[in-house]
């Protein structure tokens, strides 16, 4: 036994009944901690426009719509190359889609340094671009990190951490560009600081990408849990195809709704970031700075959330009660959103904004781990890579209906359809059944050991 493997936790001695063994991993807090890492250079990547949206629109003589496109790009690339990218993570392994998307995300980093002059928005779009395609191979990996390195009691955890990681780095993305970019007509000065922000991600971006490359395994020498054992065990078989499994997917009833519900609760975060800037300067003209701070405190009180719902969730396993009461205080904290916005009152959009974030996205990795358990022994980067085609595909559709309400109609107006929007996937949310077949399959084979070894008292 290597020291590594004396350093984790055996969960099973039952080497000596034809079971597998399992066994926990120091390694598996490094490997978490560099996913988070990555996976959060992205989403900033993908905020750091919108957030500053007016700017980039006077900079680059382009429509307000134009530059919504350097967010909605991301969910655009997605939709159609998720499923190649599945069917990589399914064949090739872990390793091969994380260096891949770690990769290409500082690829479009670097590509970005040299866009930085009013003419060159295409440049600008294509480095955008290169940074989406690198999120279809981090974008649903959460639940995949957490099967494959952690046990039973501590998988929703460690999804939830993954998802912080994601969440963490929109944070950052909605507090340093209005700090690092000023909102002022100088195109000159305006150039020089996005060169600066271009520069700091590019080299973030490539030590991380070079660390991946070092350190990221395809999986542990052992399996975490019974059920991953069993998994990679029938994996190994080649049971099914890929294809069966999204057939599965889609059309197994709970599943299909789940992957309907989650895309409308993921699709209107997407929607409301992207459009944050808008919405605020609406009500408060010249609080840019207070645009990005009011999503900060949006994005970090979620990441709370995602944490304590991620640890609710491996102490209670109450995934469909949990499913549904987050998802119905989504839509009162959207509500109260909707109604304390234009109250002339900042304090209070805080408030109300930080709300809507510990309930909308702390969903993110209650709907990975729902997901995973009904559709067990389904791989976890098929469920989470429709749960994400689902979002990406209603964050189009959302941003572009609010884009077109908000000037023609009011802010109020898109508001409201937002929230209209969350009311139908709520109420969907309630019929989803309760089959949790990963839990199950972890107690059969638990069960069966156990059985096997009071049978066998010389072990």
């Amino acid at each position: 036994m290597d020291s590594e493997a004396k350093a984790g936790v055996l969960y099973s001695s039952s080497e000596v009944v034809c079971q597998p063994a399992t066994k926990l991993y120091t390694r598996r807090w490094f490997i978490l901690a560099l996913f988070c890492l990555y996976s959060g250079t992205n989403a900033f990547q993908w905020i750091q426009y919108s957030i500053i949206s007016n700017i980039i629109t006077r900079f680059y003589g382009v429509e307000i719509t134009t530059t919504d496109w350097l967010s909605m790009v991301y969910m655009l690339v997605y939709i159609p190359l998720i499923f190649p990218a599945t069917w990589l993570l399914d064949t090739r392994g872990f390793r091969v889609v994380a260096i891949l998307g770690s990769s290409l995300n500082a690829l479009g980093a670097l590509i970005k340094i040299a866009s930085a002059e009013p003419h060159l928005f295409a440049v600008t779009m294509l480095g955008q671009t290169v940074c989406s395609i690198a999120q279809v191979f981090i974008l649903g990996m959460p639940s995949k990190v957490a099967a494959t390195w952690f046990g039973p009691k501590e998988v929703s955890t460690a999804c939830a951490i993954a998802v912080f990681g994601n969440q963490l780095g929109v944070a950052i993305g909605f507090l340093l560009p209005p700090q690092i970019v000023p909102d002022v007509d100088d195109l000159e000065v305006v150039a020089v600081n996005l060169r600066y922000m271009f520069i700091g991600t590019a080299a973030v971006t490539t030590v991380l990408a070079i660390l991946v490359i070092i350190f990221f395994k395809k999986q542990p020498p052992i399996a975490p849990s019974l059920a991953q054992a069993n998994f990679l065990t029938r994996q190994d078989a080649k049971e099914e195809s890929y294809l069966q499994s999204i057939k599965k997917l889609v059309f197994r009833v709970p599943s299909f709704l789940l992957i309907i519900t989650y895309g409308i609760n993921t699709g209107s975060f997407y929607a409301i970031s992207t459009l944050l800037n808008q919405e605020i300067l609406d009500s408060y003209p010249d609080k840019i700075v207070d645009a990005g701070q009011i999503g900060l405190s949006m994005v970090v009180v979620g990441v709370v959330g995602s944490i304590v719902w991620g640890i609710w969730l491996d102490r209670t396993r109450t995934y469909k009660k949990t499913t549904v009461a987050v998802y119905i205080l989504t839509l009162i904290s959207m509500g109260l959103y909707t109604a304390t916005l234009n109250l002339g009152q900042l304090w209070i959009v805080y408030v109300s904004s930080s709300l809507l974030g510990f309930t909308m996205t702390g969903y993110l990795p209650i709907g990975f781990e729902f997901a995973a358990e009904i559709t067990y022994p389904i791989s976890e980067g098929s469920s989470s890579g429709l749960l994400n085609a689902s979002a990406q595909t209603f964050g189009i559709v959302f941003t572009l209906c609010m884009g077109q309400l908000i000037p023609v109609v009011s802010v109020l107006g898109a508001n409201i359809f937002l929230c209209g929007a969350l009311l139908i996937g709520a109420i969907v949310t309630v019929t989803i059944s309760e089959d949790l077949r990963r839990q199950r399959e972890n107690q059969r084979l638990f069960d069966k050991i156990k059985t096997e070894i009071v049978g066998n008292p010389s072990t």
